[in-house]
């Protein structure tokens, strides 16, 4: 069985619309909502990047039945794991079970601003490591005192935990960390539609669990003005998550799209009104094995026709799958 989501963006919406988002994405029929969590939008014309766990705690009590999930949230830099614990732990409650908290390693753009300095790609895993498992030991309950390499807890407990513990996601992005992170995680966060980080990850977990990856479109009737958006919006993206890993800044990222030309972004998100070409992108995620996909539509003043459209249209076709 898949289930499609739908990705409430953080950059490019305030919080009372992601809110109104939210709740219309529950009424058109997806099955789950993940939730950016930034400091900074990737580009100066996205605007926008309220706290995502306060949004959240909202849509909890705004939606009824829609999974949550933070996609993602690093607990080793900005937040502490313990932090993050005691807020999957109460949004849980609030939601009543239906949130997972989905964790990454973090990107220097938002992680960057406790001015620690900006660790490499392996420290930033093993600080991970540590994270995951202080969480997991205040998720058991009872009182935690944790000595790690990276990361310190003195005497810290939960006091308010939910009847059902949340499940973790890990974000992964090559062998090594689905090795690492296989065993430890409850769910896959993939980014590229690559059989192989499947396998991988089930070979280091039980093999059941599920696999959650993103998708950008920019669904209009008008295939140029899709176009001319995601180029605006979205070019940052080409690149590529390890070089976006590594940006400080939203100017940093207008740099490194500076040659991004709308063709190519054309070329890499489907853009237009186009269900087939919706279809054939997220097919290549669902024959790599991922269980679960979430839509994200580009723009924050186009979400109203998209719901529309995946009412009617994008949510059957997708199904069928």
């Amino acid at each position: 069985m898949t289930a499609i989501g739908y990705t409430l963006m953080t950059e490019q919406a305030g919080p009372r619309e992601l809110i109104a988002h939210a709740t219309a994405a529950e009424r058109a029929g997806f099955d789950f909502e993940v939730c950016s969590d930034h400091f900074f939008p990737w580009l100066e014309e996205m605007g926008h990047s309220p706290n995502a766990w306060v949004t959240l705690g909202a849509v909890a009590q705004a939606t009824d039945q829609v999974g949550l999930m933070t996609y993602v949230t690093s607990p080793t830099f900005r937040y502490h794991a313990a932090v993050v614990a005691q807020q999957a732990a109460t949004l849980q409650i609030i939601s009543q079970n239906r949130f997972t908290l989905g964790l990454g390693s973090g990107e220097a753009l938002n992680e960057h601003i406790i001015a620690s300095g900006w660790p490499g790609a392996n420290i930033r895993q093993a600080r991970l490591v540590e994270g995951v498992d202080i969480i997991n030991r205040l998720f058991d309950g009872g009182s935690v005192n944790f000595q790690g390499k990276y990361l310190q807890v003195d005497s810290a407990k939960l006091w308010d935990l939910p009847d059902v513990r949340v499940p973790i996601g890990i974000a992964v992005s090559g062998r090594q960390s689905c090795e690492t992170f296989g065993p430890m995680g409850d769910v896959m966060i993939g980014i590229d539609p690559d059989p192989d980080l499947v396998e991988w990850w089930d070979k280091s977990g039980d093999g059941r669990s599920r696999k959650v990856a993103q998708l950008p479109i920019s669904w209009d009737s008008d295939v140029e003005a899709a176009t001319r958006r995601a180029h605006e919006l979205f070019r940052w993206s080409l690149p590529g998550w390890k070089v976006n890993a590594e940006l400080p800044s939203p100017a940093a990222f207008a740099s490194a799209a500076e040659t991004a030309r709308p063709e190519d972004v054309a070329a890499a998100i489907p853009c237009g009104n186009d269900v087939e070409a919706v279809v054939v992108a997220a097919k290549k995620f669902f024959d790599a094995g991922y269980t679960d996909l979430a839509l994200v539509q580009i723009g924050a003043d186009q979400q109203d026709s998209f719901f529309r459209a995946a009412t009617a249209e994008i949510l059957p076709e997708l199904r069928r799958l």
